[in-house]
């Protein structure tokens, strides 16, 4: 059987000085390993609060190149140290472009690969593509403990196709950071439970655990909901957190179990890809 011990970190970020958030990142993630986790994923852009909310172009000088962000640099240190994986979202500067990246840092304290956010979010509150531009790696996964592993971010988790195609090019456990909350343009809306329902949805379709972490607390009256989760193969909720808890979300996953749930159920012997053009045309 292939087991893998996973965790979800969930935490306020929204403390002006960069190296204090990176710090208390930094305790959950040791917290999470005391515990026997091996692959630790903490929340979208942990370095600060949620800049996104406005445009402002000061703030492009928070991005750095891979090697030389401070979250990247300090997770790396403490992966090494630890012995664990850690999927670190960062800001990206690559020369004059920007991207929402995730550099997968592995148990030996390097970075395995860097992928850039792929769908990317414009609204009230959520005003990324004035930051970030689309993601120009495709879709990504990793070996990590002997096992493949596929991360999204953020506004990727809406979308099936990022879900199955990490599926498809072997992923066995899907992870998510995440930074959301409150909608300005509707103060009544709470989408925490169609996020869940969406990712579950995709532990569902795919026969693969989901792990998603995000942040909580208010930052500037926009209000981060938690409900950080880790999903088993049929989209059963095997450990979650609500709206406020700080901690570590931290479960076994069988692994050999939902593959062999997956195979049973026949999702991908049964697909019809001659029929799904129409998935690749504009609407």
């Amino acid at each position: 059987m292939s087991i893998l011990n996973v965790a979800a970190l969930q935490l306020p970020l929204g403390l002006a000085d960069e190296g204090a958030n990176i710090a208390a990142v930094c305790a959950l993630v040791e917290d999470a390993a005391g515990q026997g986790a091996q692959l630790i994923l903490p929340p979208e852009l942990f370095s600060g609060a949620y800049f996104c909310a406005t445009e402002d172009e000061a703030l492009f000088a928070l991005a750095r190149p891979v090697g030389e962000h401070p979250s990247v640099i300090a997770m790396q240190r403490l992966a090494r140290a630890l012995k664990v994986a850690i999927p670190t979202s960062f800001f990206e500067r690559d020369g004059p472009h920007y991207y929402n990246s995730l550099a997968m840092v592995g148990a030996d304290g390097e970075i395995m690969g860097v992928y850039r956010k792929s769908h990317i979010p414009d609204g009230p509150g959520y005003e990324e593509k004035y930051y970030f531009r689309p993601g120009n790696t495709g879709f990504k996964v990793w070996q990590v403990a002997g096992v493949t592993v596929g991360v999204g971010i953020c506004w990727d988790q809406w979308y099936p196709e990022c879900a199955r195609a990490m599926a498809l090019m072997g992923a066995e456990v899907l992870l998510y950071p995440t930074a959301i909350g409150s909608e300005p343009y509707d103060a009544g809306l709470d989408t925490s439970r169609m996020w869940r329902r969406a990712m579950q949805g995709h532990a569902v379709s795919n026969c693969t655990p989901v792990v998603a972490a995000n942040r909580i607390g208010d930052e500037g009256g926009q209000s981060f909901y938690g409900h950080s989760f880790i999903a088993d193969e049929w989209g059963d909720l095997v450990a979650e957190f609500g709206g406020g808890e700080t901690g570590v979300l931290v479960h076994r996953l069988d692994l050999g179990r939902a593959a062999m749930h997956r195979a049973g159920m026949g999702f991908f012997r049964d697909r019809r890809p001659d029929l799904y053009d129409r998935l690749c045309l504009d609407i």
